[in-house]
């Protein structure tokens, strides 16, 4: 587990690197709490794997209220419909992107999968341990990153 703990430090690191990056406001990130299994979406998520040096996933779970509001900021306008849903596999594919850059930087190499979004009330299963990582949007609104690693079989 040692070796995991320190990629979880790159990752969140790099994480909340990529958001500063991406999102064009002033965003506050609390403290990251482990979860065990199920996580429970709410609303709307996207999903993205990662592979490489490590295995997991990186998850951006909120509402589509406030996707449609992270959307509005940075383009302008609000998203609806299968526009928003587009853009929320797009933001994850932002933040994601982002984050293999930043932990690449730490010798991390890890690439990403297509995004997966997911609309409506989801259960997730299939890790051990995951980082939930609270962000909040100033006048948007909230949403969790969750990431999460999966243990290397020795």
């Amino acid at each position: 587990m040692m070796s995991n703990s320190k990629y979880f430090q790159t990752i969140l690191n790099g994480t909340i690197h990529a958001l500063k990056s991406i999102l064009p406001m002033d965003i506050e990130v609390k403290s990251p709490s482990i979860i065990s299994e199920p996580f429970q979406q709410q609303q709307m998520g996207v999903l993205i794997g990662l592979v490489g040096d490590l295995k997991g996933r990186v998850i951006i779970d909120s509402s589509p209220e406030v996707f449609s509001g992270i959307g509005s900021t940075m383009f302008g306008m609000p998203l609806e419909g299968e526009m928003l849903e587009s853009f929320t596999g797009e933001f994850g594919n932002m933040i994601a992107g982002n984050l293999c850059t930043a932990v690449g930087q730490e010798s991390l190499e890890i690439d990403i999968t297509p995004p997966t979004v997911m609309v409506g009330n989801t259960k997730l299963y299939g890790f051990e341990k995951a980082f939930a990582l609270p962000v909040s949007v100033p006048s948007v609104g909230a949403l969790t990153v969750l990431l999460t690693i999966e243990e290397e079989a020795e």
